[in-house]
C-alpha cells in the first residue's frame, strides 16, 4: 500500500507494505546477540505457589517475566541519559518517528590495534546529504552479527573527530550496527558519545543513537524514510525497532 507521508513540509512517497526491519530482536537463547559481559536473557514463566504461567504445565496463558539488559541484548535506542548524572529518558525526549535517513556502508580503518570509523569516511559517503538521521553499516556484513558474542573483541568504532562532524552536520539520530559508538575499553571517556550529544556544550536532549541495529545486504546504500519505534521506558535507553522505506520517485 501506497502512502504519502508529510514531513518538515515536505511529501515523501513510501509503500507501506514493504518495510525494512533493520533491529535485531531478544529472544532467551544463548545465539542471541549480546556484549558488555551480561549472561543471556531469560523468558521464564512466572511461580506463584503451586502455579506455573504457563500453558504447557497446565495455566490458562503464558504469563512470562522477562529480563535483559536494552544496550546488551538487542536493538536499543538511547537518550543524553546514557550518559549524565542528571536522569533523562528517551521516552520524554523522542517526541517524533518519522525521519530522512541516508544508510551508508563503511569499512573500519586501522588506527593503532583499533579499527575506526574516520571523518573522513563520513564526509565522503555523505557529500552533501544532510539527513536528520543517519544509518552506518559496518563491513564486512554478515548474518552472524545477529547472534554475534561482542564482549572483549575490541569492536570498531567512530573517532570523535568524525562524531562532531556528524553533529555539526546537523545530524540528530545516528544508527549503527556495534554494540556501541564508542570503544569497548576506553576508560570511561566516551570521546564518541560525548561529542554527538554536545555533552560540555549545548547539550542535545532531543538527539539519539540506536545501537545494535542490522542492516541486510539486501537494502542498498541510499536515501530513505526512517520510523523509529521505540518501547515506552522511563530510561536512559529502551529496546527500539527502526524501520526503512524506500523514498519512492
Amino acid at each position: 500500500m501506497r502512502a504519502i507521508i508529510q514531513h518538515n513540509s515536505k511529501e515523501f512517497k513510501i509503500d507501506l507494505s514493504k518495510p525494512l526491519d533493520i533491529s535485531i530482536p531478544i529472544s532467551a537463547s544463548k545465539n542471541n546477540v549480546n556484549a558488555w559481559y551480561l549472561d543471556d536473557p531469560k523468558f521464564e514463566p512466572v511461580k506463584l505457589e503451586d502455579w506455573v504461567g504457563s500453558v504447557k504445565f497446565g495455566a490458562p496463558v503464558n504469563f512470562n517475566n522477562i529480563w535483559f539488559n536494552p544496550h546488551s541484548h538487542g536493538t536499543h535506542t538511547e537518550c543524553i541519559g546514557h550518559i549524565t548524572k542528571e536522569f533523562h529518558s528517551v521516552n520524554k525526549y523522542l517526541k517524533q518517528f518519522f525521519f530522512t535517513a541516508e544508510v551508508i556502508s563503511v569499512a573500519g580503518e586501522k588506527y593503532m590495534k583499533d579499527t575506526v570509523i574516520s571523518k573522513k569516511q563520513i564526509e565522503l559517503l555523505l557529500k552533501d546529504n544532510t539527513p536528520e538521521a543517519l544509518v552506518i553499516r559496518t563491513m564486512p556484513n554478515t548474518n552472524d552479527k545477529i547472534k554475534r558474542q561482542y564482549s572483549n573483541t575490541n569492536w570498531t568504532y567512530i573517532t570523535e573527530e568524525a562524531m562532531v562532524f556528524i553533529r555539526e552536520k546537523g545530524i540528530k539520530h545516528l544508527l549503527i550496527d556495534l554494540p556501541s559508538v564508542d570503544r569497548e575499553h576506553d576508560g570511561g571517556t566516551l570521546l564518541a558519545h560525548k561529542a554527538f550529544w554536545d555533552f560540555d556544550g549545548n547539550q542535545r536532549l532531543d538527539c539519539t543513537i540506536t545501537e545494535f541495529i542490522y542492516v541486510s545486504n539486501k537494502v542498498k546504500d541510499g536515501s530513505y524514510l526512517l520510523n523509529l519505534q521505540i518501547a515506552s521506558f522511563e530510561n536512559d535507553a529502551t529496546p527500539s525497532k527502526p524501520i526503512l522505506y524506500k523514498v519512492l520517485k
